[in-house]
């Protein structure tokens, strides 16, 4: 099974809209700190509805912010057929 991970660039982000903390993102999108904390650790991917809330927080497109690895992408030069 490929391991697959999302990531994320919460953190700089947050440095880049002077300097927010994350309880200041925490309270523009409705969860917790800790919740924040661990998205930006990516040690939790957010839900589709919450990965939004944080996009427009920053005025950016989703796929911006986040977005998805996993070791089968990095094969490019396989067929469709194969």
């Amino acid at each position: 099974m490929a391991k697959s991970e999302i990531s994320n660039q919460i953190r700089r982000l947050r440095f880049e809209n002077g300097e927010m903390t994350q309880q200041q993102l925490a309270n523009k999108t409705g969860v917790t700190r800790q919740t924040i904390i661990a998205i930006e650790a990516g040690k939790y991917a957010p839900s589709l509805p919450l990965a939004f809330k944080i996009a427009r927080t920053f005025g950016k497109p989703i796929e911006d912010i986040f977005w998805y690895e996993d070791e089968d992408s990095q094969f490019s030069d396989i067929s469709p057929d194969a």
